[in-house]
């Protein structure tokens, strides 16, 4: 009785965890696929300006009368993989600078100092700061400054999840058996990281997220007349009382997308802490 109630147990939980991955990943597999499924040129007017949704524009025109559908659809790519990009990096960078100042206390002192001096500077400002002196600016640029503006937020999180792990026996023992540093950051601190690395991933694709529109709403990244989500919001917005589509679509696709992916980390997350003894 207790294995049969144990195993819907874990049927449950299998369904409930699929039930909070799926619209992330169908969200994801729609924003890169976008392009192909686009039913016309995302350059060329098919509606006058700012028409209502009709047969031939299913969301309407944009403010040149492009189709606010295909745009929407070929203009989630990029910040989908941006954002996933700046997510991995930050994650990682954040992971490794915890480990190993989990296990060296002055250099992990050192990188929370520098942290703290950089959690000063504001996000939009850091933006423009950093996409303004790239040579050329565009997309690298802005990834360049959200990793850069990430990092400092997550290797706080990551050190204050690693210095417990740290202390625990089998770490001190593998120092005292003259393990090296990578040794003890990869094999003993890391692996006992998942659930906290798989959290601040989610929530470091929500920043990216956000800082990847911020650029692109205030046109530091992509350009006229790219497909962007928010760059759809900054060109639409004068016309949002005559066809509120080409503002609400991308604004909604990009809030449903940093909800989805969060969600789905947190739900992939192993989970920690004390289980529930069946009485028999």
């Amino acid at each position: 009785m207790t294995t049969a109630a144990s195993s819907r147990a874990r049927a449950s939980a299998g369904a409930g965890t699929t039930l909070r991955v799926l619209p992330a990943v169908l969200l994801v597999t729609a924003a890169l696929c976008g392009p192909w499924l686009a039913p016309h040129a995302i350059d060329v007017p098919v509606a006058a300006p700012y028409a209502e949704p009709g047969t031939d524009a299913v969301l309407g025109g944009d403010q040149l009368g492009r189709d606010v559908l295909s745009r929407l659809l070929a203009g989630g790519r990029e910040l989908v993989v941006s954002s996933l990009l700046v997510a991995v990096l930050v994650t990682g960078i954040a992971a490794v600078l915890g480990a190993v100042g989990a296990v060296r206390p002055l250099v992990g002192r050192i990188v929370e100092r520098v942290a703290d001096v950089l959690m000063l500077l504001p996000a939009v400002l850091g933006i423009l700061l950093v996409t303004l002196s790239w040579p050329g600016g565009g997309r690298l640029a802005v990834i360049a400054a959200a990793v850069a503006l990430g990092v400092p937020y997550a290797v706080r999180l990551a050190a204050g999840a690693a210095a417990p792990v740290a202390a625990t026996g089998y770490v001190e023992a593998a120092v005292a058996g003259g393990e090296h540093l990578w040794h003890l950051v990869r094999r003993e601190i890391l692996p006992n990281l998942r659930a906290t690395l798989l959290a601040l991933f989610g929530l470091r694709f929500v920043a990216a997220v956000y800082l990847v529109a911020t650029a692109g709403f205030l046109q530091v990244g992509p350009q006229p007349p790219a497909a962007d989500w928010a760059l759809m919001i900054r060109e639409n917005s004068a016309g949002i009382l005559l066809n509120p589509w080409a503002v609400v679509a991308p604004s909604a696709a990009i809030g449903l997308l940093a909800l989805s992916v969060n969600l789905a980390a947190a739900a992939l997350a192993p989970q920690t802490g004390r289980k529930a003894v069946p009485v028999l």
